[in-house]
């Protein structure tokens, strides 16, 4: 149990830094991270990482899949961790 615990939090540590990552770049006018790659990062349990870096950071919240499916992603997250722990 707390292997996977451990792995949801360094996941959403991660998205928060890829989020961070690819702002700068962004303002940098530098090569990006892929939109792939911030999805992938969200889907493999990073979605509440992602979901606060898009708040803080400001970046992606002008679009819509971003701004609605971080949050989805993320409470749908939340909702099976704590299901899974509660079994």
């Amino acid at each position: 149990m707390s292997t996977i615990l451990g792995a949801y939090i360094i996941m959403n540590i991660i998205g928060l830094i890829v989020m961070k990552v690819d702002k700068n770049r962004a303002i940098k006018h530098q090569y990006r991270i892929s939109e792939n790659t911030l999805w992938l990062v969200a889907i493999f349990g990073g979605a509440v990482g992602t979901t606060a870096g898009m708040q803080m950071f400001r970046h992606k919240t002008k679009h819509m899949s971003f701004k609605v499916g971080f949050p989805l992603l993320a409470a749908a997250e939340v909702i099976l961790l704590g299901y899974f722990f509660t079994l």
